[in-house]
């Protein structure tokens, strides 16, 4: 079982110290999300939101870092840990610009790295960065096929509907494939994995729900041909963690890997005037140290 590290909300500065401490501590990876402004006049409704009028679960302070930026960071503070999103908005940015930043972080990490995209629910991100909203489903799953053929080595080139690229060269090109996982548990965000994807990335579920996606899921590989494939599965349980919830979740429902918040437990990080990492860095440690001890090594024993 792989466990990733989930990193949404936290402070900018706490990313690149945290990832030092999750590489040691034997984590496979850290996740990050995606957002590049909030505006002020937001009409968009937050598909997971509790509340009646549609609002995002997170207030407008706070921050998004660049995650291509950041994972560049981490990737230079690390030695094995690899890197993804949970998720990132990849069709409200041009393509060219997403082929180079993933490209370059694959390549100088040595194949750490995997691109975890959605198609997006914030149309304001899109008209601002100039992209079509309205055909963001499609265009994602062109975009996918585009991106594969654009990491290839030498002389490149895509023609589609959305998107027709004239023969380029577009180093540095990756050694190996670079995954790419994609979100979101609607029906044709499900189809787009079961059909272009190599895994799909969740939320956070209870048991029935997740169970319930899974199962959609494999009965769309399965008309794509793709049932005996590799597929990863990454999501996480509301359910408090357990060695028996997390077995069944790889037994039962081939789930491959797992979110973990470790420093969930530290009650000074979930308050909006906790002092930071820099002052609790053996409080974080040791978080993350004991969650290892408990599930991330038991389970990668078998």
């Amino acid at each position: 079982m792989k466990f990733w590290c989930v990193t949404a909300f936290m402070k900018s500065t706490e990313l690149v110290p945290i990832a030092r401490m999750v590489d040691k501590a034997g984590y496979h990876g850290m996740v990050l999300s995606d957002h590049i402004f909030y505006p002020q006049d937001l009409e968009s409704p937050y598909p997971y939101s509790p509340y009646e009028d549609g609002r995002p679960i997170w207030d407008p302070e706070t921050s998004w870092p660049d995650t291509w930026v950041t994972i560049g960071a981490m990737i230079g503070a690390t030695q094995q840990l690899h890197f993804s999103n949970n998720i990132f908005i990849a069709p409200n940015r041009p393509i060219l610009s997403v082929a180079k930043q993933v490209s370059t972080a694959a390549v100088i990490s040595e194949n750490r790295v995997a691109l975890g995209m959605a198609a997006g629910w914030m149309r304001e991100e899109f008209e601002q960065m100039g992209q079509d909203f309205d055909n963001r489903g499609p265009r994602s799953n062109e975009m996918i096929e585009a991106l594969r053929e654009l990491w290839k080595p030498g002389w490149v080139e895509f023609h589609g509907e959305f998107y027709d690229i004239p023969p380029m060269m577009m180093g540095p090109a990756p050694d190996q494939p670079i995954p790419i996982y994609t979100g979101g548990h609607s029906g044709p965000a499900l189809r787009r994995a079961a059909r272009h994807a190599d895994g799909w990335v969740g939320n956070a579920y209870d048991w029935d729900t997740l169970a319930g996606i899974v199962a959609r899921l494999r009965t769309l590989l399965a008309e794509e041909g793709r049932a005996e494939d590799h597929f990863e599965i990454i999501s996480g349980f509301y359910e408090p963690p357990s060695l028996d919830l997390y077995r069944r979740a790889e037994e039962e429902l081939g789930i491959t890997g797992l979110y973990a918040l470790p420093w969930a437990e530290l009650e000074d990080v979930s308050t909006d005037n906790r002092q930071g990492l820099l002052e609790n860095a053996t409080a974080y440690r040791d978080a993350i140290n004991r969650f290892a001890d408990d599930f991330v090594r038991p389970l990668a024993n078998g």
